[in-house]
């Protein structure tokens, strides 16, 4: 009886331990990026905005993790919020729909993040769907960039900046764990 009472305990503590160490490899990445949409952009027409480069700066985030490129095994977006910084009364009732695509050289643009049927009245923030692909081959990369695509409803007469800030989840081993 004893024993099977101590077996019981010991699979609980085991099970805790090891609930803990997976914790300890689990860490969130944050970027951030900006595109502008130019007022010329026609109605109903799908265009694309691709970011400036992003430094991926991924060896130091790992390495501050006690972790390296090697030991990842897997990165995917956790959220990603855009918001208008210019101009001052702009909003996101102009889109019909929009895609974020990350890219990187030698890697095949993938789908991290949508939203279709974009509602009026959503004001300057707006917070997509996230794909759950695994993008760990992007981050790893020196520099990598987000696509946007976009689709408009209405006519926009002013430029519209927006930033973009994207939140990626990591697991990895640490020290081999």
């Amino acid at each position: 009886m004893r024993k099977g009472i101590f077996l019981i305990v010991l699979m609980i503590i085991i099970g805790l331990s090891c609930k803990k160490a997976s914790e300890l490899t689990q860490f969130d990445m944050n970027y951030e990026s900006k595109v502008s949409i130019p007022s010329s952009v026609g109605v109903n027409l799908p265009v694309n905005f691709p970011t400036p480069d992003i430094t991926s700066n991924s060896e130091s985030q790992f390495s501050g993790k006690n972790t390296s490129k090697d030991l990842i095994d897997k990165i995917a977006l956790k959220s990603i919020k855009l918001s208008i910084t210019t101009p001052e009364s702009g909003n996101f009732d102009f889109l019909k729909s929009i895609e974020v695509y990350l890219k990187a050289d030698g890697l095949d643009p993938v789908m991290i993040a949508s939203k279709t049927s974009i509602p009026d009245g959503l004001g300057k923030v707006l917070e997509l769907e996230t794909s759950g692909a695994d993008i760990k081959e992007f981050i790893k990369k020196d520099k990598f960039k987000l696509d946007v695509k976009t689709v408009t409803d209405k006519l926009i007469t002013q430029d519209h900046e927006l930033k973009i800030n994207a939140v990626f989840f990591v697991d990895a081993k640490i020290l081999g764990l």
